[in-house]
């Protein structure tokens, strides 16, 4: 038996919330503000090629990431609470799946 489609490590970062992301704004694809591209005029779409072992490069990687409550909230703030905020863990969210809120202590409840 043989596999048809993209090599482990291309799976892999399809797998992953944030490389995706990264992966189709590198390729065009229109995406809605997220924490690695809020949707202003000055914060273009994060863009990487895949490095030698078809990852994205981590300091691209990092870019897209909010690694505290704080960082969050700075990019909730900068993305707008307007049409609410979709908050989801890239891997492992320990079962607390996707979460919607609308303003910055229901942010902060949900982060943790």
């Amino acid at each position: 038996i043989k596999f048809i489609g993209p090599t482990g490590p291309v799976m892999s970062v399809l797998g992953d919330k944030i490389a995706a992301n990264i992966l189709a704004q590198t390729a065009k694809v229109p995406s809605i503000p997220w924490s690695g591209s809020f949707g202003g005029p000055d914060d273009g779409p994060l863009q990487a090629n895949l490095n030698a072992e078809g990852t994205i490069p981590d300091e691209i990687f990092e870019k897209g990431t909010t690694r505290t409550v704080e960082e969050a909230v700075e990019a909730a703030r900068r993305i707008g609470y307007e049409n609410g905020i979709m908050i989801k863990a890239s891997e492992g969210g320990g079962g607390k799946g996707i979460r919607f809120v609308d303003n910055e202590d229901d942010l902060r409840n949900a982060y943790v």
